[in-house]
């Protein structure tokens, strides 16, 4: 029964507006199949969920590129449920996960992050129904064919910031940005952010835990066990910039990243090093804000 209901899934309509005219009857059906109990098989991602498991990564139930659905556990990897919070959006107190309340905070006023369509409760998770992008792939899979990006890497960069602006401006922190949660046309160069597993509320006050993936955590953690969001967000933009530009991750392992030490294998300008070098600076306050990257001379184009 899940696998007639998963391709049901698979073939709605690309477009949002056809989309939500067959999403009621879909619910009716998975509501039904939830009641009778849970079938034999569990739906799998379109792709066989071949995203890799990073140190510190977030517990999904689903793998990097959205299909028509996907599927979020209650339970986290350590077997403790996840908490439940109220969302605006529901009137009767519904408690939901924190990755559907952060997704409908930035669902509107941004093409470059991914839309939540509808969700379902089941007995034992969520389903999380989103846009589907056409013919697109992870800027992950992007940079395997093509090694390392040249002409492309300004015009993705910018896209990825103009969405952390949005998602800072709806009081949202995503923390984990990176190839994998990125999802590119290779036609156009348009992309999307992904995956809200790990995000939570933006807050000035540090925080205490952390969520992500451990290759992109900023040094500050690594050290004192906190940081503050608008850091690590700098942060883990500049570990992204260099994996599109070189090809690889800067730092190797937590010496690595407490060392700050850059090497540049590839031909980079000095204009997108110096953006790098500023973003992964190893004292939080020297990074820079979210405005001064927009303003950068490599991100408007520009030569020192």
């Amino acid at each position: 029964m899940w696998q007639a209901l998963w391709k049901q899934l698979q073939q709605l309509p690309p477009s949002l507006t056809e989309a939500q005219g067959d999403l009621s009857a879909l619910r009716a059906r998975l509501c039904q199949t939830a009641a009778a109990g849970p079938g034999r098989g569990t739906p799998k991602h379109p792709l066989g969920g071949r995203k890799p498991q990073h140190q510190g990564g977030c517990a999904r139930g689903h793998g990097a590129i959205p299909g028509r659905a996907q599927r979020s556990s209650p339970r986290a990897a350590s077997g403790l449920p996840q908490a439940l919070i109220f969302s605006s959006s529901q009137p009767d107190g519904t408690r939901v996960p924190m990755e559907i309340v952060l997704m409908e905070k930035v669902g509107s006023g941004c093409y470059n992050i991914i839309q939540l369509l509808d969700w379902f409760e089941l007995p034992d998770s969520f389903v999380l129904v989103l846009e589907r992008p056409e013919a697109w792939q992870d800027l992950l899979q992007f940079l395997l064919e093509q090694e390392f990006l040249c002409k492309m890497a300004r015009w993705l960069f910018v896209q990825v910031l103009e969405a952390v602006r949005h998602c800072t401006a709806c009081g949202v922190l995503h923390r984990d940005i990176k190839p994998e949660n990125l999802l590119v046309d290779p036609e156009s160069g348009d992309l999307k952010l992904i995956d809200f597993g790990c995000g939570t509320f933006l807050q000035e006050r540090a925080y205490t835990r952390f969520a992500g993936t451990h290759a992109y955590s900023p040094p500050e953690w690594i050290c004192l066990g906190c940081y503050h969001g608008h850091a690590a967000t700098v942060w883990s933009l500049g570990v992204l910039l260099y994996v599109m530009v070189c090809g690889t991750l800067p730092f190797e392992d937590d010496h690595a990243i407490v060392l700050g030490q850059l090497f540049f294998w590839q031909q980079v300008s000095p204009e997108c090093q110096h953006l790098i070098r500023c973003c992964l600076a190893k004292n939080p306050a020297d990074r820079p804000e979210l405005e001064e990257i927009l303003r950068h001379p490599w991100v408007q184009g520009r030569r020192f």
